[in-house]
C-alpha cells in the first residue's frame, strides 16, 4: 500500500468516526431541547419565570432586545450604510 492509500484509509477513518460523534450529537441536541421545553411548560404552567433546585436555578423570561434593520438603512440611507458595513472574511468547514 502506497502512501496515499494509507492517508485516504485514515481520512475516511476520521471523517467516520466525525459522522458517528456528529449523530450522537444531533441525538443529545434533542433530549436537551425536549427536557428544556418541558421545564418551560412547566413553568408556564406555574406561572413562574424562575425555578430553583437543590443544584441548578432556571430562568424563562421575556428579552427584549434592539438592533438596527440593515435593509431599511441600506434602502433609505445608501452612503451611510456603506460607510459603516464592515466586510470579513472566514472559512466554513462543513461536514455531511
Amino acid at each position: 500500500m502506497d502512501y496515499n492509500t494509507i492517508a485516504q484509509n485514515n481520512i475516511d477513518e476520521i471523517m467516520k468516526e466525525l459522522a458517528e460523534y456528529t449523530r450522537m450529537a444531533e441525538e443529545i441536541a434533542a433530549t436537551i431541547d425536549g427536557l428544556k421545553d418541558e421545564i418551560k411548560q412547566y413553568m408556564i404552567d406555574h406561572n413562574t419565570d424562575t425555578l430553583t433546585s437543590n443544584e441548578h436555578k432556571a430562568t424563562y423570561k421575556a428579552v427584549t432586545s434592539s438592533r438596527i434593520d440593515t435593509t431599511a438603512l441600506k434602502k433609505d440611507m445608501p452612503d451611510i450604510a456603506a460607510q459603516y458595513t464592515k466586510s470579513t472574511a472566514t472559512k466554513r468547514f462543513l461536514f455531511q
